[in-house]
């Protein structure tokens, strides 16, 4: 990789870590530890990204934030990517039908990112997913459907380099995650019993595009007493059902 294409992936990667850590933003060493980059490196593009206004930083706490242009480039974008309209009526519908939190993502290479979030009217709630928060395929209920629901010689090259335990736990082995995956192809949908925050469940149902090919999910996420038996496969059934709406709208607009 030549250094001009190296600066440019650098960038990338703490543009899309702040990203996932908005609103509250994040300190240049929380996000140099978040990407691997030296402390002095990330600062120094960061600072650059702020003469450019993409980033900005609060003068009072020293976190950075994502910056104007930013909001600009993404407004210019949505005439070629915006599909959220038909995904929030139905993650608005989700929320108000089940009372919990309710969640629209889209898979990006081998992550899916969340970007919408509508809370449902039940009292307590999980504050571990938001909108532009990351997750590896396998990890939280939409990046485990969506790898359930890849061919099957795209999930093994996934399963047999992916390190998840690594950094998300001994419960995100390979061989787990190829029980979870025959669990979730048996059952419809995707259950995560927990595993990112204890007592935090979630569900996931994969959306599909004119191909067949699993690039969006829905999910909810609530506490284990809301979502566990018998209560959740009534839940899956309602995601399942406004999943395949879903992608039957979002294939008729393409």
């Amino acid at each position: 990789m030549d250094n001009g294409a190296s600066v440019v992936g650098r960038v990338g990667t703490l543009l899309r870590a702040l990203a996932a850590r908005e609103p509250d933003g994040a300190s240049t060493t929380g996000l140099a530890q978040a990407t691997g980059l030296p402390r002095p490196t990330a600062h120094r593009l960061l600072v650059a990204l702020r003469e450019e206004g993409m980033v900005e930083r609060d003068e009072e706490t020293a976190d950075w934030h994502l910056g104007p242009e930013c909001f600009l480039l993404g407004a210019a974008a949505t005439t070629r990517h915006d599909i959220a309209p038909a995904a929030r009526e139905a993650v608005l519908r989700i929320a108000a039908e089940t009372g919990e939190s309710a969640y629209f993502s889209v898979r990006r290479g081998n992550e899916t990112v969340c970007l919408l979030r509508e809370d449902g009217s039940f009292p307590i709630r999980s504050h571990v997913l938001h909108e532009g928060i990351r997750f590896p395929l396998g990890v939280a209920s939409a990046g485990l459907v969506i790898l359930a629901f890849l061919p099957e010689r795209e999930r093994e090259s996934w399963l047999a380099r992916a390190d998840l335990a690594a950094s998300h736990g001994e419960q995100h082995t390979a061989a787990a995650l190829r029980e979870r995956v025959a669990e979730t192809r048996r059952r419809g949908y995707a259950v995560n019993p927990g595993l990112i925050v204890t007592g935090s469940w979630g569900l996931g149902a994969a959306v599909f595009d004119a191909h067949e090919e699993p690039r969006w999910a829905l999910s909810i996420n609530g506490i284990e007493s809301r979502l566990a038996p018998p209560r959740q496969r009534e839940l899956g059934e309602l995601l399942l059902r406004e999943a395949h709406q879903l992608g039957a709208r979002m294939g008729s607009r393409r």
